[in-house]
């Protein structure tokens, strides 16, 4: 990287140090490599994509290629379907051909009445969501008072559920490595407008059951022409039977 470029060419911060806009929460496996040449990931890390994105960026070729997936296209297709509802599989499984073109690709629905503790995860659980936020209450003669900043919207529940539910919208930087199985209140979303969140989980079937909140006055000054300024933590529970 140093090689092929000029030191002009390559950005460096206010002190002359070179600097690589770059996702820092992946380069210490970069690191872990390049000490040893070995790679050791967690049991469940979802961010192989990203890492063999970096180690691509880094010009580390073999690292590249034991992070790419050596599957083939039926085998990508089959785990797709497995990640999905068994509605969706069984509707898969009946199009085009017979079912032996098929049954390779798609896991029986019909031959058994239990369901994997993943799928059944996936159907049913509580998600709560959080938010702190800051708030005016106006004189009478004023109309423009602030009544909600929103700071950060967090996420607690179960690992898988909250990422199929936000997706990309997720921020996991404060507990990157939780399995699927395990539960967490350290994520919260890339966005702070509540409507968004509410809206997201609506789509996906959840409807909110309980919510909570509290509100404390953070600065009261002694002029009277001075708005109080209060601080709230609000909940609200949603649940998808």
């Amino acid at each position: 990287m140093f090689n092929q470029k000029t030191p002009q060419e390559l950005a460096r911060d206010s002190k002359g140090r070179y600097f690589l806009d770059r996702d820092g929460f992946l380069f210490r496996y970069i690191l872990d490599y390049l000490r040893d040449l070995n790679l050791v990931l967690p049991d469940y890390f979802p961010e192989k994509s990203r890492l063999q994105r970096e180690a691509e960026f880094f010009q580390l070729h073999d690292l590249s290629k034991r992070l790419c997936p050596k599957v083939s296209k039926e085998d990508s297709i089959c785990e797709d379907i497995s990640q999905s509802d068994p509605e969706e599989a069984a509707i898969l499984s009946g199009r085009g051909g017979s079912s032996s073109e098929t049954s390779h690709l798609v896991p029986s629905v019909s031959s058994t009445n239990t369901r994997s503790p993943s799928l059944e995860s996936r159907k049913a659980g509580y998600i709560t969501i959080g938010y702190r936020g800051s708030y005016t209450i106006g004189r009478d003669i004023q109309t423009d008072a602030k009544f909600r900043r929103v700071a950060r919207i967090t996420v607690c529940g179960k690992t898988s559920l909250a990422k199929e539910v936000f997706g990309d919208t997720l921020n996991e930087s404060r507990d990157p490595d939780r399995p699927p199985e395990r539960y967490t209140s350290r994520y919260y979303l890339k966005y702070n407008f509540l409507e968004q969140a509410f809206d997201k989980l609506t789509e996906v079937g959840f409807h909110m059951v309980a919510c909570s909140s509290t509100g404390t006055c953070a600065y009261a000054s002694n002029d009277p022409n001075e708005d109080k300024i209060w601080t709230s933590y609000t909940e609200y529970v949603f649940c998808r039977e």
